[in-house]
């Protein structure tokens, strides 16, 4: 299994502090199937700054120390850039990382209750450099759960998402979980990952999110997530079905 948004690389942003979390991670990873892993540290969020070069020279490091230990997982250069206007330019200053390495997907993410006014205009700038922008965990956007509209305006113009495992488990609540149930309905997700940060509360969550996933939709849907985080990986095209948009219930007002 491939868990392509991790926060595992140790003292760079709010996940793994120490050499001693990421190892720990790690065995966790291990434990649920999970055999490769994109590490994806924020970058351009208010609090972090995590650019391309020093992202590799610590994937390095840690894979290192991976094989020193004998875990058998491989970690794999990423990053998870706050959506900000400069995005393009420093991509092509090489201080954003797209997933691997690749020069084909880039991470997304959005402030936790805005959807910038811009966003429509970045998203057509990544895709004219040549890149697939992928919306991380929109299920926990405060405004996407109001207006799912414009993630299916997003999507259907060519950006792709991902949704968080933990969400998909209730570990956010459970109008969080209706969501993410909801844009795998609508075919407004491609790509489930963890997330995780650490082995407490911010787990990994992969199996249970699988089981979920197969429990309501079928085992191919499991399978359609699983080979799309492969082609991410590999700079592939993922599969894809016609977007459609969330059906969102009608508050009724009256006396009863």
């Amino acid at each position: 299994m491939i868990d392509i948004h991790c926060h595992i690389l140790p003292g760079v942003d709010d996940g793994a502090q120490t050499i001693d979390d990421s190892i720990e991670m790690a065995r966790q990873a291990v434990s649920e199937g999970i055999r490769t892993i994109v590490a994806t540290p924020h970058h351009q969020n208010g609090k972090y700054i995590n650019e391309k070069q020093d992202i590799l020279e610590l994937v390095q490091q840690l894979n290192n120390r991976l094989l020193d230990e004998n875990i058998p997982l491989t970690i794999l250069p990423g990053q998870e850039s706050r959506i900000y206007g400069e995005l393009v330019e420093d991509y092509q200053a090489g201080k954003i990382l797209t997933l691997n390495d690749t020069s084909k997907y880039v991470f997304v993410e959005f402030p936790s209750s805005q959807v910038p006014r811009y966003t429509e205009r970045l998203l057509y700038d990544i895709q004219s450099e040549g890149l697939t922008p992928i919306i991380v965990h929109p299920e926990r956007n405060s405004r996407l759960i109001e207006e799912p509209d414009l993630l299916y305006n997003f999507v259907n113009k060519g950006a792709l998402t991902q949704v968080t495992a933990g969400s998909l488990t209730g570990r956010f609540g459970k109008k969080i979980k209706k969501f993410s149930l909801d844009l795998i309905e609508a075919n407004l997700t491609h790509v489930i990952a963890s997330d995780a940060h650490n082995v407490s509360g911010r787990n990994f969550y992969m199996e249970q999110a699988n089981d979920v996933i197969e429990s309501e939709f079928g085992v191919d849907m499991l399978y359609l997530f699983q080979d799309n985080a492969d082609a991410i990986v590999k700079g592939n095209a993922c599969f894809k079905d016609s977007p459609e948009k969330v059906k969102v219930k009608k508050k009724l007002f009256g006396i009863f």
